[in-house]
């Protein structure tokens, strides 16, 4: 693992995302002005300057210039040949140690195929994988585990997500015995797909807490501190959570405005405007602007893919929480874990 200075700063990809590079600069000031993160940006010199500049930053953010622009669309390979990409400058920062993590809003597969590529796999790691803890309604959070980052992944890597998964519950969350879940179509051992059904015997063997299979009920019970699952249901899943609470805030604003919405069979009207700003309150535990972004586990370096319609403040929220993960060696103690407990 690299050493880094804990005054080293926190590269933020300023071209990366849907609203890049306006909300993005934004949010690396705001990570500056109000967080205190020391950051640099990496992007087209003159564009970035100049968003610096409508903010009275100038002076405050290093910029480090790159010619090229991912596109969105791209999902991998094509990444890793732009050499001289915002993404590619910035991870190569982070390679030399003149930066403590990398933070973008870019196309997740693209991040995740250039962060391996320029930073490189920890020692025994197959691929990488998300990590995005999200409340319970138990009180606690589950660490949801891959969240797009490996779309295919193979038995064999499931059973490494589980162990940066449990690692990342304890080291991050705190949970002295993780409780790990695999995602499948139902609770009883042996269901599920021929991968889930492969990863189940695997995970049954490793030298972790368990549970066993659950179902995509069970995410956000407290059931489970780690859920693990492929790339791509991993995406949908948590696509699906951040949707549904958005849809049921639009509906509930819509019964109340009417004045006829019920709960329980009892009327919903004025009186009862305390519940819609709870419900929002609820809402925004899991609005991707709390939780800043997942975090890239498994590779030699600290990565965090924040969500492509992120505006400033997830930006800023991504900054901390990538520089609280790089300041606690986040990644050098995975690493050290999964050298002493390797997927079998």
């Amino acid at each position: 693992m690299r050493d880094v200075p804990n005054a080293s700063p926190v590269v933020v990809d300023a071209m990366g995302g849907d609203h890049g590079p306006a909300e993005i600069v934004r949010g690396a000031v705001q990570a500056r002005r109000e967080h205190g993160v020391p950051v640099v940006l990496t992007g087209r010199a003159g564009v970035v300057r100049a968003e610096l500049a409508r903010l009275g930053a100038v002076g405050e953010i290093d910029v480090a210039h790159a010619d090229d622009v991912v596109p969105m669309t791209e999902r991998g390979a094509g990444a890793v040949r732009m050499a001289h990409s915002s993404l590619a400058v910035g991870l190569g920062l982070v390679r030399d140690g003149a930066g403590a993590a990398f933070v973008s809003a870019g196309s997740t597969g693209a991040v995740a195929a250039c962060a391996t590529d320029r930073l490189g796999p920890a020692p025994a790691v197959l691929r990488p994988a998300l990590a995005v803890a999200l409340p319970t309604t138990a009180g606690g959070a589950t660490v949801l585990i891959d969240a797009g980052a490996t779309v295919d992944p193979t038995p064999e890597m499931l059973a490494q997500f589980a162990l940066l998964g449990a690692s990342y519950a304890q080291l991050v969350l705190g949970v002295a015995e993780p409780r790990v879940g695999l995602l499948s179509i139902g609770a009883e051992p042996g269901k599920g797909n021929r991968l889930t059904r492969r990863a189940e015997t695997l995970l049954r063997d490793l030298p972790l807490r368990f549970h066993g299979p659950v179902e995509g009920g069970d995410v956000l019970t407290g059931v489970a501190d780690v859920i693990v699952t492929d790339g791509f249901t991993g995406n949908v899943v948590l696509k699906n959570v951040e949707g549904t609470v958005r849809a049921t805030l639009a509906l509930l604003a819509t019964e109340v405005g009417a004045g006829v919405g019920t709960v329980d069979g009892a009327g919903l009207g004025a009186q009862d405007a305390a519940g819609p700003e709870a419900l929002r309150r609820v809402a925004g535990r899991y609005d991707p602007e709390t939780h800043g972004g997942a975090a890239l586990l498994g590779l030699t370096g600290t990565v965090v893919v924040a969500h492509g319609s992120s505006r400033a403040s997830t930006i800023a929220r991504a900054c901390v929480v990538a520089h609280d993960l790089a300041r606690g060696e986040v990644v050098a103690r995975l690493g050290d874990r999964l050298a002493v407990r390797p997927a079998r």
